[in-house]
């Protein structure tokens, strides 16, 4: 019953690939074809980016289906454009030019071609060895007669059929070929994949390349982590120094004065000891708001979720807080991700605009994600010199991304991954 059932479910995916196959591959391709043979003329500038992100949007589709269905992992090597990419016309010819001199552009390109003739071929198979059956004993059922009158007959694969002797034949055939897909579906829609993964895979020179941008990436986040954290440590030295360090030196100082005076000026103790007693709770205050920027405890005994929303309770603005994360993950992570979201909302609240902002977490396909959005007046702009940048620079410690949107007029949502997985 397994076996049917497998079968039957790869000739349904089958019918759908060969279609989706199909009309997917012949359209992107005119359509790519045409956008950059309209380069010369300018439009193809504008065009082009949109339609191979549409391409690259269909390829990303066939490998989700790959996976999901046949188990048939194809990774991907699109070359990430740079943070500081530009807006306007100048960026548009610049995303043009970047997509064009990726060698995964021109793999998809090809793998089209594979698409649009050979591909579809394979999948078909997997839906018309179970039709070729269902015709079969139609024809026997006595449909072959009035096919005959009509025509002189009707051929059933390699059999001509012209009489009930024949169409038996070709029911007894078309089962033969039910029986044989009951063993080759599957196979067939993993071939069809196989072919798909042949095309568009990096080649081991790609993902030489690819590996060699992902070290340097490291390499330079690594240098910034070290920066931070000397930068950090610094401030932590010169919180210290100038708040709870200095407090507590007064504190000793009063308590030697009271203990001098304590007999002779009970009067004058008692009032720098309430002095003393107020040093002590503002030193003590200090070192908890120093303790909480450097690792919130909330967020060490309750996890990242707990954190930000008690983060938000703090907030001058509104701020909806949506959890779904099924565990934690490490320190260090759940570190990180808390200090980007709350300088995220630092910057929505500073420089925004906004009257209303939301936080989305959650945790899919090993990637932590989280989404800051506000109502305000948009603008903002990852890249050197904006407050995003250091967001980018800490999550790249943990080879994490950070994506933005904000157009004129609003609203403006940053996006946060970080690859990890939940205890």
């Amino acid at each position: 019953m397994k076996r049917l059932k497998d079968a039957v479910v790869a000739g349904v995916r089958g019918l759908y690939l060969t279609i989706f196959a199909l009309a997917g591959s012949i359209v992107l391709f005119v359509l790519s074809v045409l956008s950059i043979a309209f380069i010369l003329l300018g439009i193809g500038v504008f065009t082009t980016p949109a339609v191979l992100t549409l391409l690259r949007a269909y390829a990303n589709t066939y490998r989700s289906l790959a996976g999901s269905w046949s188990d048939v992992p194809i990774p991907h090597a699109y070359r990430p454009f740079p943070p500081d990419l530009r807006s306007g016309v100048t960026g548009q010819v610049e995303r043009c030019s970047l997509m064009l001199k990726d060698p995964a552009t021109w793999r998809d390109l090809q793998w089209l071609l594979v698409n649009m003739t050979v591909a579809p071929v394979v999948a078909v198979l997997a839906p018309s060895l179970i039709l070729y059956m269902l015709y079969g004993w139609v024809l026997a059922a006595g449909v072959w007669e009035p096919i005959y009158d009509a025509g002189g007959g009707e051929w059933f694969a390699f059999i001509h059929v012209t009489s009930q002797d024949t169409a038996d034949q070709a029911a007894l055939l078309g089962t033969g070929f039910f029986i044989l897909a009951l063993f080759v579906n599957p196979a067939l829609v993993r071939g069809h994949f196989l072919l798909a993964r042949a095309c568009i895979s990096p080649t081991a020179r790609m993902r030489e390349r690819a590996l060699a941008r992902r070290v340097d990436r490291l390499t330079e986040t690594r240098h910034d982590a070290v920066d931070n954290s000397a930068a950090e440590l610094r401030r932590i030295e010169r919180d210290l120094h100038d708040g709870a360090q200095a407090r507590l030196v007064a504190m000793g100082m009063d308590l030697g004065t009271i203990e001098a005076m304590i007999e002779t000026n009970p009067a004058k103790a008692k009032e720098l000891i309430a002095k003393a007693r107020q040093n002590s709770g503002e030193a003590l205050t200090e070192l908890r708001d120093l303790v909480r920027g450097i690792h919130p405890p909330v967020l060490a005994e309750r996890g990242l979720g707990d954190a930000v929303k008690a983060l938000a309770l703090r907030l001058p603005l509104p701020t909806e807080v949506d959890v779904e994360l099924p565990g934690r993950a490490e320190a260090p992570v759940e570190s990180a991700a808390y200090f980007a979201v709350s300088e995220s909302l630092t910057n929505a609240i500073k420089h925004s605009g906004a009257d209303r902002v939301w936080v989305d977490m959650h945790h899919a396909d090993g990637m932590l994600r989280i989404a800051v959005t506000d109502n305000g007046k948009g603008g903002a702009v990852a890249g050197a010199g904006s407050g995003l940048s250091g967001i980018e620079r800490r999550l790249g410690t943990f080879d994490g991304v950070l994506a933005v949107s904000s157009p004129a007029g609003g609203p403006t949502m940053v996006t946060m991954e970080i690859p990890c997985v939940l205890s």
